[in-house]
């Protein structure tokens, strides 16, 4: 074995283990929120948003990338950001809320459906050709998503917000010219005053989740590191794993959902019975094809 071989499987099996790590708190991350149900949920966002800010402002500084930072956020740039900055804080809220509401479950098929959104906004926005298995891969999950709005369900609309909000997300992520360690900074140093002043509000109001115990405290000031860890950890995974291996394995987060959401105690309804089968099913032709378009041998050139 040649030591660049030896250097690309340890790569590899770093990516593997940064993947899964990150997918993997992205799974349990209902049990944490659940432990803070009694915490507004508005107010463990803009705990989120400010430890964050902190956490990041140390990683920044500790590598040295504080000016590259300030120089790329501006013009365009910047405006991008605001946008994809209103886009997490929409997500990380309705995800929030539906964990202390009971809906893990449908918050588990927003994060199964995402995957489909952002194929069609390729398709719809940047010109991207959808290849056939991709068509009835989307139309098959489109069918459960249909069936659940027809019963009358109304907590889709939490499996929608959270599919399209963070879509739109990726989508700005990724047409907007910054690196991801750079692009989260400065998005949550655009959202951090109106976190601070909420926080501030409700501590002059007296209804403020921090200062009742010494435990729910640690929680929250842990929302920064539980925030920005796996994000530093899939950004450095989609470097050295191939884009495939990364689009099978964002299967695992809301894979664990669904199971912690069933350990909560959630009821698993008839509907649940039909629309996640029609959903997994998407998901897994659109896995399959992609798949399957990863191993196609390439045209011959003459």
């Amino acid at each position: 074995m040649t030591s660049t071989t030896a250097s690309g499987q340890a790569s590899g099996q770093r990516g593997l283990a940064l993947a899964i790590g990150a997918y993997g708190i992205w799974g349990v991350l209902p049990v944490y929120f659940h432990i803070l149900a009694n915490v507004p949920a508005l107010q463990i966002l803009s705990h989120r948003i400010v430890w964050s800010v902190l956490f990041l402002g140390v990683v920044v500084v500790a590598l040295g990338r504080a000016r590259g930072i300030r120089q790329a956020a501006r013009g365009r740039t910047l405006l991008l950001l605001c946008a994809s900055a209103a886009l997490i804080a929409v997500n990380w809220f309705v995800y929030i809320w539906s964990v202390e509401t009971g809906h893990v479950l449908e918050a588990s098929l927003g994060y199964f459906i995402n995957p489909l959104v952002n194929v069609a906004l390729g398709v719809l926005v940047l010109g991207e050709r959808l290849r056939r298995w991709q068509g009835v891969a989307i139309a098959v999950a489109a069918a459960g998503v249909l069936v659940m709005a027809v019963s009358g369900g109304g907590a889709i609309l939490i499996s929608l917000t959270l599919a399209f909000s963070f879509g739109l997300y990726g989508f700005v992520r990724k047409i907007v010219a910054i690196d991801s360690l750079g692009g989260l900074t400065v998005e949550t140093l655009l959202l951090v005053p109106l976190a601070a002043g909420w926080l501030l509000y409700t501590g002059a109001q007296g209804t403020s989740g921090f200062g009742v115990s010494a435990g729910q405290n640690a929680l929250l000031l842990a929302a920064g590191v539980i925030t920005a860890t796996p994000l530093l950890m899939f950004a450095a995974a989609a470097r050295l794993l191939p884009l495939s291996l990364m689009g099978l394995l964002q299967y695992l987060s809301p894979t664990i959902q669904f199971f912690v959401a069933l350990a909560l105690g959630e009821p698993l309804r008839p509907i649940h019975l039909v629309t996640f089968p029609l959903i997994w099913a998407g998901c897994a032709l659109y896995a399959w094809d992609s798949l399957r378009a990863t191993r196609a041998p390439l045209p011959k050139t003459r």
